[in-house]
């Protein structure tokens, strides 16, 4: 092997073999003499091997090139060892080497909590396979158009979604139903169809008058046996408008009026008493409907309804959607297996879930959401449904608190064969046949609104289960808080809802959204004039921010003067920033609390305000790349919880669907022009003093611009903003500012017209000579002195000397008054 210099290395074999050490360090030394000095020479692991044989280095100075050598290895690999023993870097006179490194202590990470109706308290939410979530949510009954409840649990868990999929990054799975069997769609539909057939027979006059009367007999005696206030005052007020809505017919027919006159009165008849027509109708001949086409147009046709509803709400579809029309086969064999595994019977054709077997096993339990509500009859007999609580239905069940899995059909219902005879699901089973054929025998996440957990989510859990021979079939439950309007409960069958489509007509679904983030998802949600007008500031707020951002971002720099030195208030703000982003992170662990997020959202704006205006007071540019990382990251945000619906940037979008990007890019730069230009125009008028420009400049500011969307923003000694605004937030703007106007100078002629009438009555009193002054007084005085000051009350006693002090003194401040007068009047100050 050879040296760096070229030269044969030489064979170390012969001097490790000689025994004395002094010998050895000689015979090294001689070696090392012609290797010292050449250049680039390094040690070999032969040189190591017979240094390490050295217990120290040697004494004769001679053997320098042994010394020197022995303390470079010594330095490098530390002092000689014995044979086995690991040899350590350490310290050499004159040397240093790194210090021992030990890693940060850290803190502990934030975990995702969630509040599990399983066990009322928030809970670590760990799935059950890796980051894989497996979700099942509880959709909706489609038999009539979808409302604010609706809402309340979709965008709810619409919020929840996105955050656990884009913040939290799980990768969810999410299964929803549509309910389109069930007891209540069926008498719907057959009402409906009942209905309709009625108008078009179009009956007489006479004919609908008595059908009307005997309508409202069955309907009396409903409304004289409902106990429930909320459900009584709702038929006392169909029961009043269809009354008033009869006497106007009654008097039709009995003047003999023409037929248009009284089929005017027909339809309006018709329309106040559908309800009640609809059910007796259906009372009398619901049972000879046998055509299964009309139990499946009607729900078909909400269903459409409700998915443009939610598309309209910006909430994310399901990954897969569940029709029970479509799984009757599954719900059949899941029905089947419960009867198999002995918590199930058969039952006169229908099969019913037996509670209290399933209670006994030592393996299961009954009632783990609500257990304080089991066997509360009325709840149970709402989640049977109106067409199953009968009393033949009810003698089926070995007790009353089971429930039906399937049910016989009667005469004008649908129905699907079966093992036990024609029937249809109950509606519990459809939840866990569907679910379970998807999920498994345990799925992550169970959603639904609060009013569902008892019966039916604990009846789910029983029956799946019972199916599954399991006691996890859901490991986090979630509940949606209930939705109130302006305090009132909301109720479909009491009437008192507002439909999304409705409530879309006065709000945008962004400012419902926030509505919803401003409150927590399992709380109850009040739905008010005054929840949107926090919503709407809220959103206001937030958008001047964005768009002033914007307004900086659009300033002219050179490359490197995106990168400026950051001050002590630039440092502040970089500071509070990372505080909010952890304060946000914590409360989004914390049972996604969206209501501290926007709270937090809220100071960082904030905070970012109080800066900008700083810097704009001192006439000193912000820092752009500061404001536009918090104004993207609260953008990011505003995008995971839905709130901003386009693929904008930074902010909230500008104009419709899909216009966004392009309409702002394309617009900005012509009307950045048109500003400069005005600015110019502006000045030119001030300095030529012609007041007609800057009318006219300020029309284009306040009239023209904003029917286009535009906003411009004048400031003393800076260039205008320019701000690209919803049009028809824009006008709302303006009219509001007309108002304050309009209302600044009622104020301010209503203080002229004061003003100049207690300058007149002041004139007026001015004018009187002191002499004069209470003369007219005579329902006070009878008698006066030569100068006019009353003497004597109208009772003719003297006056006494306080009284007579007190009125001199009016008379001498009359006497200045006139005398004041009188020089106004030489001097032609009133010409």
């Amino acid at each position: 092997m050879a040296d760096s210099s070229g030269q044969q290395a030489p064979d170390y074999r012969s001097i490790l073999s000689i025994s004395d050490e002094a010998a050895r360090a000689q015979a090294l030394n001689e070696h090392l003499s012609t290797r010292s000095y050449v250049q680039g020479y390094s040690l070999s692991q032969a040189d190591v091997d017979a240094f390490r044989q050295l217990s120290a280095p040697p004494a004769d100075p001679q053997l320098f090139h042994v010394a020197r050598w022995f303390r470079h290895i010594e330095a490098l690999l530390g002092s000689p060892c014995g044979k086995g023993q690991p040899c350590r870097l350490q310290a050499s006179k004159g040397r240093r080497v790194q210090p021992q490194w030990s890693p940060p202590a850290g803190t502990q990470p934030c975990r995702l909590h969630l509040y599990n109706s399983l066990t009322r308290n928030k809970e670590v939410f760990i799935p059950q396979d890796g980051k894989k979530v497996t979700w099942y949510c509880c959709g909706p009954t489609v038999y009539d158009a979808s409302h604010m409840g609706h809402a309340r649990s979709y965008i709810s868990f619409d919020i929840l979604r996105r955050v656990l999929k884009d913040y939290f990054k799980f990768d969810v799975f999410y299964c929803m139903n549509i309910t389109d069997i069930d007891d209540k769609i069926i008498k719907r539909a057959r009402q409906n169809h009942l209905f309709e057939q009625y108008r078009e027979k179009r009956p007489e006059a006479a004919q609908v008058l008595e059908d009307v009367q005997a309508a409202l007999k069955p309907f009396s005696v409903k409304l004289n046996e409902t106990t429930d206030p909320d459900k009584k005052q709702m038929l006392e007020r169909i029961h009043h408008a269809v009354q008033l809505a009869t006497e106007p017919l009654e008097k039709a027919v009995q003047s003999r009026l023409t037929g248009e006159e009284v089929n005017s009165c027909v339809e309006v008849l018709l329309e106040e008493a559908k309800d009640l027509l609809s059910d007796w109708l259906d009372s009398t001949l619901g049972c000879d409907v046998t055509d299964n086409s009309i139990f499946s147009k009607l729900p078909k046709f909400w269903e459409e309804d409700f998915h443009r509803d939610m598309e309209a709400l910006n909430v994310l579809p399901p990954d897969v959607l569940t029709r029970v029309s479509e799984y009757v086969p599954e719900i059949v064999n899941f029905v089947q297996k419960i009867v198999d595994n002995g918590y199930g019977y058969v039952s006169n054709g229908s099969v019913y879930f037996d509670t209290a077997k399933f209670a006994s096993s030592e393996k299961h339990s009954y009632g783990k959401l609500v257990p304080e509500a089991v066997g509360d009859q009325k709840a149970l007999q709402e989640g049977e449904g109106d067409l199953s609580i009968s009393a033949d239905r009810l003698s089926e069940k070995r007790s009353l608190s089971d429930f039906a899995l399937w049910k016989a059909s009667k005469p004008g219902e649908p129905s699907w064969p079966c093992p036990w005879g024609k029937g249809r699901p109950g509606w519990h089973i459809e939840c866990s046949a569907m679910a379970g054929t998807l999920l498994g025998a345990s799925m992550d996440i169970h959603g639904g609104g609060f009013d569902l957990r008892f019966p039916h989510h604990d009846n789910e859990l029983a029956q799946s289960e019972a199916y599954f021979e399991n006691d996890c079939w859901v490991r986090y439950f979630l509940h949606t808080g209930h939705l109130t309007i302006a305090g009132c409960k909301m109720s479909k069958s009491l009437k008192n809802f507002i439909t999304i489509k409705d409530a879309l007509k006065k709000h945008s679904a962004r400012q419902l959204r926030l509505a919803f983030l401003m409150h927590s998802w399992k709380d109850t949600l009040d739905y008010s004039s005054n929840t949107m007008e926090s919503a709407l500031q809220y959103e206001k707020f937030l958008n001047e921010f964005f768009l002033n951002v914007k307004d900086i971002l659009r300033a002219p720099v050179d490359i490197t003067g995106q990168f400026e030195k950051w001050g002590e208030e630039e440092a502040e703000l970089n500071k509070n920033f990372y505080d909010k982003k952890t304060a946000i992170h914590k409360a989004l662990c914390d049972n996604v609390d969206t209501r501290t997020v926007m709270e937090e959202m809220r100071a960082l704006v904030s905070q970012c305000n109080l800066y900008m205006a700083a810097r704009k007071a001192m006439r000193k540019r912000p820092n752009q790349a500061l404001l536009e990382n918090i104004a993207l990251y609260l953008t990011h945000m505003l995008k995971i919880f839905g709130a901003v619906e386009e693929d904008s940037s930074l902010g909230f979008p500008v104009g419709g669907p899909g216009t966004s990007l392009s309409l702002e890019a394309t617009v900005m730069p012509y009307l950045q022009v048109l500003s400069e230009f005005r600015e110019g125009v502006r000045k030119i008028a001030r300095e030529q003093k012609v007041p007609e420009i800057l009318q006219l400049s300020d029309a284009l500011r306040d009239d023209i611009l904003p029917e286009l969307g535009v906003r411009f923003e004048d400031h003393e000694g800076l260039p205008t903003v320019v701000k690209l605004v919803d049009r028809n937030t824009l006008l709302k703007e303006r009219e509001e500012k007309r108002r304050v106007e309009e209302e600044k100078r009622k104020k301010k002629e209503e203080a002229a017209r004061r003003k100049q009438e207690q300058e007149a009555a002041k004139l007026a009193k001015m004018k009187i000579p002191p002499s004069e002054m209470f003369m007219s007084e005579t329902d006070k005085y009878s008698k006066f002195d030569e100068n006019g000051l009353p003497t004597h009350d109208m009772e003719g006693k003297e006056l006494s000397k306080g009284q007579a002090k007190k009125l001199k003194k009016l008379f001498e401040a009359q006497e200045k008054l006139y005398k004041e007068y009188l020089q106004m009047a030489q001097n032609g100050s009133f010409q």
